[in-house]
């Protein structure tokens, strides 16, 4: 007969392992405001004091708060069965999250809530719970929940989630040290909180009101992965997969070239993204972005595709079919929604060359004779100097003959030796870096020496003028100067 003997985990190597799940500062602080959110707040604040003598950080909502027998429910491991139907609103799955999330960062995790006026609170403390090997748990009277900080600012309802002993924050820093490390890290948090919440600050989510959040006063600002105010950017035809009696959305997008952005735009999202490794698709539960910039290896990211993205929502029942884990930054869609993401990928990746490209393709379009010409053949593809092209051919006119077998020469080395990869590197990670401003007389002086070497002193042709200069690309974004010297006679 087999015997059957409980026997439950050591408290003290659980709770020790439960810190190593790989939680960042703002993962970690992101599950907290999973946790806000599902409680209704539309204020949550974060503080950090990591100059203090005791450092502490505090996540404070105006969410609908809880007693004390709902405090308890929530300070237990494993509130909740993630198999069991949660509200279409919520947030969380493992019941875990509040413990697990604030064990990465602290040893000391105390809560304190109000519901109608009364304040409830209760404190996790590993070097407690290692001296037992048991959990346990302070339940605090009110003389200690009114000496905690930040506790004053609670309502009628809302909660304050207060880390001490930040050993994982500080990574034993020191003076200023200390304050660079800190500074970092709230720095990346608020950047994470505004691309994981955008939705949410934007007050996008049906059903819910508008959130707002702080990092120490500073208001976070939303990032929209998708630019969606451009009207550059383009938005291709919504596709829905039905999993059971639920639906999963793929909206795909395709982002402007980065000659459409503004100044602002260009700034906010060259300082807070990496156009190629966050290409991809962007998964959300109930409006909270979980996972993005994977393709699931059905294409190789790319420069070309840098500009592709697919926003995939889906509702929180579908969760075991996604494979969430528990600090919900993992995810991997179920087998219906990667063949549909297969069928539209090349539509998407196609419109993302297109667009990248849009600038090269609108030369060759529009230039009768470009300066540089694009072969693609058995033996791959090369570009050269078009030896063609008329300024070209007019310097070879003017040039004895070996002084045209030099010119081609120098052509052929100067194709030969174009510094491909290094203007790869730069343009993509650069773009607007790339380029040349000279001054107005500068502009002005190699107009003239463009019209005398096309033409001397006859009468030039002003479209073709045009067409010449547009090729050159000396002249890019300063076509009022090119159009004021042609009105001017080419003076």
């Amino acid at each position: 007969m087999v015997r059957r003997i409980p026997l439950p985990p050591s408290a003290a190597c659980l709770s020790a392992s439960m810190r190593d799940l790989g939680y960042s500062l703002e993962a970690a602080v992101a599950d907290l405001i999973d946790n806000s959110i599902s409680a209704d707040a539309t204020a949550i604040d974060i503080f950090c004091e990591a100059s203090a003598a005791e450092p502490i950080l505090v996540i404070l909502d105006d969410g609908r708060g809880m007693d004390a027998t709902e405090l308890l429910a929530a300070m237990r491991h494993g509130t909740v069965n993630p198999r069991e139907e949660r509200s279409p609103h919520d947030l969380g799955r493992f019941g875990l999250g509040l413990k697990t999330a604030s064990f990465s960062q602290c040893r000391s995790l105390t809560v304190v809530s109000a519901k109608d006026g009364i304040l409830s609170g209760a404190e996790w403390n590993l070097d407690i719970i290692d001296a037992a090997d048991d959990w346990i748990l302070s339940v605090l009277e009110d003389g200690d929940i009114q000496a905690l900080p930040y506790v004053d600012r609670l309502g009628e309802h809302g909660t304050a989630v207060i880390w001490r002993e930040l050993d994982r924050l500080l990574e034993d820093a020191s003076g200023n040290r200390r304050d660079e490390v800190v500074n970092e890290k709230l720095d990346v948090l608020e950047k994470h909180l505004s691309l994981v919440f955008h939705r949410f600050l934007a007050g996008e989510i049906r059903g819910r009101s508008r959130i707002a959040i702080t990092v120490n006063g500073h208001p976070v600002e939303p990032f929209d992965p998708f630019c969606r105010k451009n009207t550059y950017t383009r938005h291709l035809p919504e596709e829905i997969v039905r999993i059971g009696s639920a639906a999963v959305h793929l909206q795909p997008y395709i982002l402007p070239h980065h000659s459409n952005l503004t100044a602002h735009e260009y700034h906010f999202y060259q300082s807070r993204s990496d156009f190629i490794s966050n290409q991809g698709a962007y998964i959300y539960r109930n409006g909270r972005l979980m996972a993005w910039g994977d393709w699931f290896r059905l294409i190789p990211k790319g420069e070309a595709t840098k500009l592709a993205r697919v926003q995939i929502d889906f509702p929180n029942s579908l969760d075991e079919a996604w494979t969430i884990d528990i600090k919900k930054s993992r995810s991997r869609p179920p087998l219906p929604v990667r063949e549909r993401l297969r069928q539209i990928i090349a539509q998407v990746s196609g419109a993302s060359t297109t667009v990248h490209r849009g600038r090269g393709q609108k030369l060759f379009q529009e230039v009768t004779a470009p300066l540089w010409e694009r072969y693609a053949d058995q033996t791959g593809i090369r570009y050269a100097v078009n030896g063609s092209h008329p300024l070209v051919q007019r310097l070879r006119e003017r040039l004895d003959g070996e002084g045209a077998r030099h010119l081609n020469l120098l052509l052929e080395a100067t194709s030969a030796s174009l510094p491909v990869e290094m203007v790869y590197s730069d343009y993509s990670t650069n773009p607007r870096e790339v380029s040349q401003t000279p001054s107005v007389q500068d502009l002005r002086d190699r107009l003239r020496d463009l019209r005398h070497a096309l033409w001397g002193d006859a009468p030039g042709n002003a479209e073709a003028f045009r067409d010449i200069v547009r090729s050159t690309r000396l002249f890019d974004d300063h076509g009022e100067i090119v159009e004021e010297y042609i009105q001017g006679g080419f003076a």
